[in-house]
């Protein structure tokens, strides 16, 4: 059963019709632009030999930045390497000099080295009066450039 009032149609039951919406848009009637929208549109789709020249320019300049950023971050990427295996080797070498540092210092009778000293070389202790210090400004070492009184 349908009852029909108007435009609108109301169907009891379930068999509702579904709209056909080709229909409906083929009965709107189109709208009608105004000539200053129309002629946006048509600049909009043309463009100026000075636009494109600008357009082009900023391309290269956005290529070339692009392509020397890249080549920066790879500058870096490849320091950084070079950088972890200096201190890879720095660290070996440290650990090498140690390592030869305690041998050496291992090896090494102090008590034979002062009974050289004083036996076959003569050399005694420093007596009282015979120790001089003074304050130095470089702590690193000090550098005697004539004989002390």
């Amino acid at each position: 059963m349908a009852a029909v009032r108007g435009r609108n149609r109301y169907v009891h039951g379930s068999a509702v019709a579904k709209p056909d919406i080709r229909r409906e848009l083929e009965r709107e009637p189109r709208k009608r632009l105004s000539n200053t929208t129309r002629k946006n549109r048509e600049k909009a789709w043309h463009m100026s030999p000075g636009y494109v020249l600008f357009l082009s320019i900023a391309l290269i300049a956005t290529g070339w930045i692009l392509i020397n950023y890249i080549k920066l971050q790879s500058d870096i990427t490849n320091s950084i390497k070079q950088i972890s295996s200096l201190e890879s080797e720095l660290n070996d070498l440290k650990l090498a000099n140690d390592e030869a540092y305690n041998r050496i210092t291992g090896s090494v009778d102090l008590e034979e080295v002062r009974r050289i000293a004083i036996q076959e070389l003569g050399m005694t202790y420093a007596q009282e009066g015979q120790i001089i210090t003074f304050k130095s400004e470089n702590n690193d070492y000090v550098k005697q450039i004539s004989s002390i009184p």
